[in-house]
């Protein structure tokens, strides 16, 4: 399909007027995306530059997407996971924005890697990535467009780990920007986003109480701490694996109970990987737990879950029990619930990161896509995190639209933290 001479692959075109309606709701809660879009307008930093990004197609990457358009990007998108689109949002952004979108929820592979491919037609300068699939077949498959790109950003901790993976291997031919290792996005969407919106998907999913449940959490980085606390705020009693010693004793004094994830196998009424790593709930763990366990992922790609050893050890074809819940019968009689295919549940049965919050990690994209094209030149084929001003900045602007006022270091103050001569 085709609109303004430009091709797209969504859903339903005629779901476009209800996208725009949740596009704009979503952009009241926006603001410091709201004040870079009308400096974009003004500056047009971006002014004809391709950009390629492979990221989750909501409201809040749709408004992303029109800042970095009034800033001048030339833009294509296609989504990051095959069940995070909201076709409402593409549809939108086709006949509202004419962005070309290549993203349908629920794609299959096949479709999600040839989207990607469409992405990459578009000979991207700056590629803005959400777990870095966009620039592993960049380089896996698509070399001939290595000498266009000048650099890209990276959203989320999976895609990170796999760039800096690249960078060590000397395999990475363009600098990227860490836009997840800035403290105004991880601290805030990956803690209070995550925590909110995973609870979110699993309770749209089930409808089950959490309170009284006990409640698994795989892994304590940031998404863990949010979701463990959210899931204690819900009254669940919350179990913490982890495999990094630190964590598990942060977990252990922010008080949650730690073990390992066979013991925690045994006495789980729900299960959750938030890792980034692979078949972190694996057969034996399966073979320990309840009869009715419903097992989720928030982590990006539902590796996390050893979905293959699932099938192996039960009996015919998953049951679609509920929209977004299949039961597997055991050989041995038990029923076992994963929840969106193990896809992000917060995506893939909710709507994602509230929009508040996405407001801060979408600012930092918008202003890594400026700093990467004024200073690719300067950097190296590697990984790096944005200045601390740009965190400085945004959160002060956060502050602002959320009408707080906040202390200001007196000249006095500012010299005695910039000197050493004073002491007792």
């Amino acid at each position: 399909m085709t609109v303004a001479n430009k091709e797209f692959h969504v859903a339903d075109p005629n779901l476009a007027p209800g996208g725009k309606y949740r596009i704009d709701w979503a952009e009241q809660e926006m603001p410091v995306l709201r004040q870079i879009k009308e400096r974009f307008a003004k500056e047009q930093p971006l002014k004809g530059l391709r950009m390629s990004a492979c990221l989750h197609v909501t409201t809040e990457t749709a408004n992303l997407l029109a800042t970095l358009q009034a800033g001048g990007a030339d833009l294509v998108i296609c989504a990051s996971n095959p069940l995070s689109t909201q076709d409402d949002v593409a549809a939108s952004l086709v006949h509202h924005y004419e962005i070309p979108v290549y993203a349908i929820k629920g794609e299959d592979r096949d479709t999600y890697f040839s989207h990607i491919q469409k992405a990459l037609d578009h000979k991207p300068q700056i590629t803005m990535d959400d777990g870095a699939d966009l620039v592993g077949e960049l380089h896996k498959n698509r070399r001939e467009l290595l000498n266009d790109v000048v650099g890209g950003t990276e959203e989320t901790t999976t895609g990170v780990i796999r760039l800096r993976a690249m960078a060590a291997d000397k395999a990475l031919m363009f600098p990227v920007l860490a836009v997840n290792d800035s403290n105004t996005k991880h601290m805030f969407d990956n803690r209070y986003g995550t925590g909110q919106s995973t609870i979110d998907g699993i309770v749209r999913a089930t409808n089950i109480l959490l309170a009284g449940r006990t409640f698994v959490v795989a892994g304590y980085g940031w998404c863990g701490r949010g979701l463990a606390s959210r899931a204690r705020g819900m009254g669940a009693h919350v179990v913490v694996t982890e495999v990094d010693p630190v964590k598990a004793l942060e977990a252990v004094m922010d008080g949650f109970q730690v073990m390992p994830m066979l013991e925690a196998a045994k006495i789980g009424d729900i299960f959750v990987t938030v890792t980034g790593d692979v078949n972190v709930l694996d057969k034996h763990h399966f073979e320990a737990m309840k009869s009715g366990a419903l097992v989720a992922n928030s982590g990006h790609f539902n590796v996390e879950i050893n979905i293959p050893a699932l099938e192996e050890m039960s009996i015919g074809k998953p049951k679609q029990v509920r929209e977004f819940v299949e039961q597997y019968r055991t050989k041995d009689g038990r029923t076992i619930n994963l929840l969106g295919q193990g896809r992000l549940i917060n995506l893939a049965a909710a709507e994602g990161h509230p929009a508040s919050v996405m407001d801060m990690s979408f600012a930092n994209q918008a202003l890594a896509a400026v700093f990467m094209v004024r200073n690719a030149d300067k950097l190296e084929h590697t990984v790096y995190s944005l200045p601390a001003e740009v965190d400085q900045e945004i959160a002060s602007l956060k502050l602002e639209a959320m009408g707080i006022k906040f202390d200001k270091l007196t000249a006095e103050q500012d010299h005695y933290l910039n000197q050493w001569q004073e002491g007792t």
